[in-house]
C-alpha cells in the first residue's frame, strides 16, 4: 500500500508540475485532472475516518468534484480564471484541510494522554 499511495503522489506532483510549467505533453491534461480530483478527495477522505470504505470513496470524490467546481465558478466570477491558478488554489485548499485534519487528530491525542 505505500508504494501506491507513492506511485499517487508522484502521479499528481508531475501533473502539477506540467500544469504550473506549462510544458506540452500529451499526459499534461490526464495528470492535471488525476491531481484535481485526487489532492481534495484525500483530504476529505482523511477527514471522514468513520465512515465505511465505499461510502468514504463516494463523498470524498464528490466533495473533490464540488471543490473543484467552487474554484472555477469563483475564479470566472471574478474575471481570474487560469489554469495555473486552478492548480495552485485546489492545491492549497487541499493541503489546508488536511493540516485542519491531522491538526485535529493530533490534539485529540493530546487530550486522551492528558485524560486519568
Amino acid at each position: 500500500m505505500p508504494l501506491l499511495t507513492g506511485v499517487f503522489v508522484a502521479l499528481a506532483a508531475v501533473g502539477a508540475a506540467l500544469a504550473l510549467t506549462a510544458t506540452v505533453s500529451p499526459l499534461r491534461g490526464p495528470l492535471t485532472l488525476f491531481l484535481l480530483l485526487a489532492a481534495p478527495a484525500v483530504a476529505v477522505g482523511a477527514a471522514l475516518r468513520g465512515l465505511e470504505p465505499f461510502g468514504r470513496v463516494v463523498t470524498s470524490v464528490a466533495a473533490a468534484v464540488a471543490l473543484d467546481l467552487l474554484v472555477a465558478q469563483g475564479m470566472l466570477a471574478t474575471h481570474r480564471w487560469s489554469v495555473r491558478g486552478a492548480v495552485v488554489a485546489v492545491t492549497v485548499i487541499s493541503a489546508l484541510i488536511l493540516l485542519l485534519v491531522l491538526a485535529g487528530r493530533q490534539r485529540g491525542r493530546t487530550a486522551r494522554r492528558r485524560t486519568p
